[in-house]
């Protein structure tokens, strides 16, 4: 989404960095380190101290639970303005927000909403829980109930689906906290560059692309990939399809292996293609500012 200015002039981008740093960063140095660490129980075994987490499932074809109030400091308040926040209540309730504005709701679903992203185009476009979910940062993401908003988006964006990217080779990508311009969680849908699919295509053949979790921050599993401002490096992992939940698996085998934050992560969904057609597989490519040349941001791979 396109920068907008808050009522102090200052840039969006700079006004949620500051107000991280100001306000949310003592809850996500202490009480996110601990949450997102958490492992919930498995459905119906019952609440564990500590943990948080909705335990039980949701009802069959009905939408996925939210996050609980406890989190709300972490994840966000159904109270908050913030304006894709107010995108999502417009599409899913018909609130319309103070401001008038009326988003383009392009498909309402139980769990999430397309909309249109900026620069409107016919390959950029947003998948955008209709839960109060802030980012990333959400240790409620981590949830084995929550909604698999990747498989989601995938299954929108690819060709056939209900809102296609119109582009050679698609891609998924959210941004870290940092990085992002709005504060309700949403997995961009757009184009990514032959050069990044040939690209990848080449480090798999090459033994570069980790094909278990286990190993996707090991060092012979890192790899520049050319994008906007030249290389940056990724954690590259193969995957056969998107059934698992990629905030988790990130959480568990890059975050807590690291010592680094959910916040300053970035994650990379580039279905896997032959020369004639998608072949099934996805590469999930993660980078953060812990790597040389890392980056915290989707957008140097996805052309909007």
């Amino acid at each position: 989404m396109n920068e907008t200015g808050t009522p102090n002039g200052m840039p969006r981008r700079q006004f949620v960095a500051l107000s991280g740093a100001l306000g949310a960063g003592a809850l996500l140095a202490g009480a996110a380190g601990s949450a997102s660490a958490a492992v919930c129980p498995p459905p119906g075994s019952g609440a564990t101290p500590g943990c948080p987490c909705p335990t039980e499932p949701p009802p069959p074809g009905g939408p996925s639970p939210c996050p609980p109030a406890q989190m709300q400091p972490l994840c966000g308040s159904p109270a908050d303005t913030d304006p894709l926040w107010q995108d999502v209540q417009y599409c899913t309730q018909g609130i319309v927000p103070p401001s008038g504005h009326k988003a383009d709701c392009l498909k309402t679903a139980p769990n999430y909403v397309v909309l249109h992203g900026e620069p409107m185009s016919k390959h950029n476009y947003l998948t955008v829980p209709a839960c109060r979910i802030t980012g990333i940062e959400c240790p409620f993401l981590l949830n084995p109930n929550v909604a698999n908003y990747w498989h989601e988006a995938w299954e929108n964006a690819r060709r056939g689906g209900d809102v296609p990217v119109e582009y050679r080779y698609i891609g998924l990508g959210i941004n870290s906290q940092s990085a992002r311009q709005l504060n309700q969680l949403h997995i961009h849908m757009a184009g990514v560059r032959d050069s990044t699919q040939l690209r990848l295509q080449a480090l798999d053949a090459a033994g570069r692309v980790a094909t278990h979790p286990s190993q996707w921050g090991d060092t012979q599993y890192q790899a520049p990939v050319t994008g906007t401002g030249g290389d940056r490096t990724y954690r590259i992992l193969r995957l056969p399809a998107l059934t698992t939940n990629l905030f988790a698996l990130l959480n568990t085998n890059v975050v807590r292996r690291f010592g680094l934050q959910m916040a300053g992560q970035t994650l990379i969904v580039v279905p896997r293609m032959t020369p004639t057609a998608f072949d099934g597989a996805f590469y999930i490519l993660n980078s953060d500012a812990s790597l040389p040349s890392g980056t915290v941001t989707c957008d140097r791979l996805l052309v909007y």
